[in-house]
């Protein structure tokens, strides 16, 4: 125990000494969260819709018509349950609900129609408003073939839209949790395997390796400041999220905690194996930089994960960051539980379990 004091405050300390480190953690996390959400925006496609249709009519099966054959829009579920199409929803399969009322056609020859209702999942900001925009051309267009100039009731007055999770379409709520998870890559991962490869390179290893100092006592040493730090950086995000953007989480911190360590021994895990095959500053930041664009491009942080093509949606089955994202946006969002959440966590579990095994095994076969 004597042993690991020493070599953790030999870390810290080199932490501290280091010109460079203590301003990046403290600045980087400022500058990503003031400045990011400002500059960053994204299109979409794939929009899933339900269907919810109470009418049975000519003019509600040609709604449904255009909505399928948009480019923009998938129609996923056709139904007559508003119930159903809300759990579709609740569950994330599908993005938007158009219910169709009762004897719409009747009322609309009438010129007495109730509003055609539009229902978003809203907790990404452009799809929900975006998805929205399409459905109210699309169906607008529709109406306007059916009705032309001599309806009395102008189209849009037909359609009433309700936004979930995020009714402002605020694309800065869906995009923060994305920036704090960057941040954990590069703390809680790129950092330390740069530390761990330094010690290589200074001869540390060696030294400890003819030492009786355990190499797991050493590794923990190297790599507990940078989690410390990790969970000091998330709270330092989350305190500006909500001065800054008036963003506080809808469920439990507690709920965010957990999903960050199980984050933060994944990434240590993953970045300590990159450095036990890496034998230079060199390659270590190669490796982990092409590792951070992949995270960063395909697990859903930056681009929707349903508007990218089928075999790279299989591909973000097997990146860590994808778990932690769907916890952060669920939890700040839509106040999601552990409960309802567990298949996450459990698969940040998993990756926690096999980096790590995976780091001990490599670490061992360089004695």
């Amino acid at each position: 125990m004597r042993t690991f004091k020493v070599l953790l405050r030999k870390e810290f300390l080199q932490i501290r000494r280091n010109s460079f480190l203590p301003r990046l953690i403290v600045a980087f996390p400022v500058l990503v969260m003031l400045i990011m959400p400002l500059i960053m925006t994204m299109d979409v496609r794939n929009v899933n819709v339900a269907v919810v249709d109470l009418d049975r009519s000519a003019t509600s099966r040609r709604i449904a018509s255009h909505i399928r054959a948009s480019e923009y829009l998938s129609l996923t579920v056709a139904t007559s349950d508003f119930q159903l199409a809300m759990k579709h929803l609740e569950e994330g399969t599908v993005d938007a609900i158009v219910e169709i009322p009762s004897a719409f056609e009747r009322d609309m020859a009438a010129a007495l129609p109730e509003r055609i209702s539009i229902t978003a999942n809203a907790v990404n900001a452009t799809k929900g408003s975006m998805g929205m925009q399409y459905l109210v051309q699309t169906i607008s267009r529709t109406l306007s073939e059916l009705k032309a100039e001599k309806s009395p009731v102008g189209t849009a007055e037909l359609i009433t839209v309700q936004n979930r999770f995020n009714p402002t379409l605020n694309y800065r709520h869906y995009m923060i949790p994305a920036l704090m998870i960057m941040l954990f890559i590069l703390i809680c991962g790129f950092l330390p395997a740069l530390s761990i490869v330094g010690e290589k390179e200074s001869g540390t290893i060696e030294q400890i390796n003819v030492t009786p100092v355990s190499r797991l006592t050493f590794t923990l040493a190297k790599l507990l400041p940078y989690w410390l730090i990790g969970l000091f950086v998330l709270t330092v995000a989350m305190c500006l999220a909500w001065a800054v953007y008036g963003l506080t989480p809808e469920g439990a911190v507690g709920s965010i905690y957990l999903g960050a360590i199980l984050f933060i021994l994944t990434i240590s895990g993953f970045s300590l194996t990159i450095a036990n095959f890496s034998e230079t500053m060199q390659q270590t930041m190669f490796v982990m930089f092409f590792f951070i664009m992949i995270f960063m491009l395909m697990s859903g942080l930056l681009t929707p994960i349903d508007s990218m093509p089928v075999w790279a949606r299989k591909i973000t089955v097997a990146l860590p960051p994808r778990y932690f994202v769907e916890i952060l946006r669920s939890v700040y969002l839509k106040g999601a539980t552990i409960a309802e959440l567990w298949n996450n966590y459990l698969a940040l579990g998993i990756f926690a379990i096999l980096f790590n095994t995976l780091a001990a095994v490599t670490y061992k076969k360089q004695a």
